[in-house]
């Protein structure tokens, strides 16, 4: 046992002749005072938001110091669902591939053999889809040297574009569900933070949900529409959606008429990018589930000695909380032994005394030295 007052050390063998030596009798430390948490909270670097400023300033001699009023929630986190300039971005750059695809293909169109429908520009904006969705129903095919360049070219954009696209539009139908949810919650008066901390755990069941409800319905809607607009039976029709949905593309059916491929180009684009991101998710979730378990096994299995060898980072047969956090979250995998050493190296560069901490001094040394 401890003596009184003072904290048992964690390696076996880090005691001997601690009171010969005065430098072990420095690292021998206090106990904290009854419930004093220590490293339960750090401090960020200051917000330069000119609001958040303005909340952490002192209140004032007139304000009312015995009352604390609850703090409002972020207009912005209320109001939600804002497309982001990044979304705005990415859509911009699928309207000017599709236009430029859908203007180049129709200067080429000469060069395309196969069914036309009577209709050049839209013969050519289905082109556009089919090819920069990987579909390739085979129904048009370029015939020249020229059409077979154009079209390789415009195989590759397509699939970053429509991809980065329809992952955006996923992402800012989730931000407004949860939007919507917060709002619930904060209606409801139940406890913001803890519902936030629940809607972010499952942020990826949100994601699959949305894009399975949106795989559903565009199933539904290209087998209705290839049933009764293109004349199919249903399970033909089934048959060339799924065809359509998974870019197989076989090219025994597709879309003939005017109308079914001025459908098709907005359908295809839309439901071969939410089955890719379907998957995604799935293999998202799953992975999810990996590490939760894998968190779940280290916060709860016992610790040994050998942990404490390893959490050792100084070697000084003491771990103290800042190690044992860098060995679990090590554990973890949320950091690497590589990325700890660089950390350390920048640490020892910015420790101008060599005394094993920072101060404002050492900072102003290294920057004039730079």
């Amino acid at each position: 046992m401890a003596a009184d007052g003072v904290q048992q050390l964690l390696l076996p063998g880090a005691g001997a002749g601690a009171g010969d030596d005065p430098a072990d009798a420095i690292a021998i430390r206090q106990k904290p005072p009854a419930g004093v948490k220590r490293f339960r909270r750090c401090r960020t670097a200051p917000s330069s938001d000119p609001a958040a400023l303005e909340d952490s300033r002192p209140p004032t001699p007139h304000s009312n110091a015995g009352q604390t009023a609850p703090a409002p929630p972020k207009k912005e986190v209320l109001e939600g669902g804002r497309p982001s300039p990044s979304f705005r971005l990415v859509g911009v750059l699928l309207f000017a591939y599709v236009v430029a695809g859908t203007t180049a293909f129709y200067l080429f169109m000469d060069h395309m053999s196969g069914h036309h429908s009577g209709s050049r520009l839209i013969d050519a904006l289905y082109f556009c889809v089919v090819t920069m969705t990987t579909v390739g129903y085979g129904d048009l095919v370029p015939s020249s040297d020229a059409g077979k360049l154009l079209a390789s070219a415009f195989a590759f954009g397509g699939v970053a574009v429509v991809g980065t696209s329809l992952s955006k539009s996923a992402d800012y139908l989730v931000e407004k569900q949860e939007s919507l949810v917060f709002r619930a919650v904060h209606a409801n008066g139940k406890h913001p933070a803890r519902e936030l901390r629940a809607m972010e755990m499952n942020k990826t069941w949100y994601k699959l949900y949305a894009s399975g409800a949106l795989l559903a319905a565009s199933v539904a809607s290209g087998t209705v529409v290839l049933w009764k607009g293109e004349g199919m039976r249903p399970v033909d029709a089934l048959y060339c959606v799924c065809a359509t949905v998974t870019t197989l593309g076989y090219g025994d059916r597709s879309f003939d008429s005017a109308g079914g491929r001025a459908f098709a180009a907005v359908w295809v684009t839309v439901s071969t990018a939410v089955v890719a991101l379907f998957f995604l998710y799935v293999a998202e979730l799953y992975a999810e589930r990996r590490q939760r378990a894998l968190a779940r096994w280290v916060l709860t299995r016992r610790t040994t000695n050998t942990d404490l060898e390893a959490a050792d980072l100084d070697g000084d047969r003491r771990v103290g909380a800042a190690e044992f956090v860098l060995y679990k979250l090590k554990e973890l995998g949320k950091i690497s032994q590589e990325e700890i050493s660089e950390f350390m190296e920048e640490f020892d560069e910015l420790d101008a005394d060599h005394n094993g901490t920072l101060s404002p001094s050492d900072l102003a040394i290294a920057q004039a030295t730079i």
